[in-house]
């Protein structure tokens, strides 16, 4: 597995990058065949030391977690067990995957667009219907199953997903509503 490991703003020593290696290696070789690479990345926020890594598996799908402590080695065990809760949670169906799916999960490109907010927030009519786009950045939309979708917005900790369906190469979204549940939007099954 190829990592990346770096700190803003934080000095990575070579004891911490072969601790993360190790245990990364450990933690995800017992739930996931084949991941590909991993991104870790320390910051500070305030007193605390945070640690968020992000790790790819072959299949196109993504696992990601986010550790908090006031020590850097202690950020990484518990962004780790976190990683590790996600993966148990979902092994039986990440092994299930590898058997079904003999390709990785395709991409489609598309375009994503980051709108300025309006300046006068208390203004109840926009000045113009035409907003000011301040960023242009490609975004990759899967492939998947529904309960793909699902799998993967859990393990990405991602509000919301959206995916094109392989049933019927329609654009879905699966999100998580505020009473706990799933939402599924399904444009093609109105009809």
């Amino acid at each position: 597995m190829r990592y990346q490991i770096s700190g803003k703003q934080i000095d990575i020593g070579e004891a911490l990058q072969t601790h993360v290696k190790t245990e990364m290696d450990a933690a995800v070789g017992k739930y996931s065949t084949r991941p590909t690479d991993a991104q870790v990345v320390f910051s500070r926020n305030a007193h605390e030391l945070v640690c968020e890594a992000v790790v790819h598996l072959s299949t196109g799908l993504t696992v990601s977690a986010k550790g908090h402590a006031t020590e850097i080695y202690a950020a990484f065990d518990q962004c780790l067990e976190r990683m590790e809760k996600q993966l148990r949670r979902y092994k039986r169906r990440l092994k299930d995957h590898h058997k079904d799916r003999v390709e990785p999960v395709e991409f489609a490109g598309a375009a994503s667009y980051i709108l300025a907010a309006s300046e006068d927030e208390e203004s109840e009519e926009p000045g113009s219907l035409q907003p000011m786009i301040i960023a242009e950045m490609e975004a990759r939309i899967p492939a998947l199953s529904v309960g793909e979708a699902v799998m993967q917005m859990e393990l990405s900790g991602s509000p919301l997903l959206v995916f094109r369906n392989e049933k019927h190469s329609g654009v879905n979204v699966v999100y998580r509503r505020d009473d706990g549940n799933i939402g599924w939007i399904d444009p093609s099954g109105s009809k």
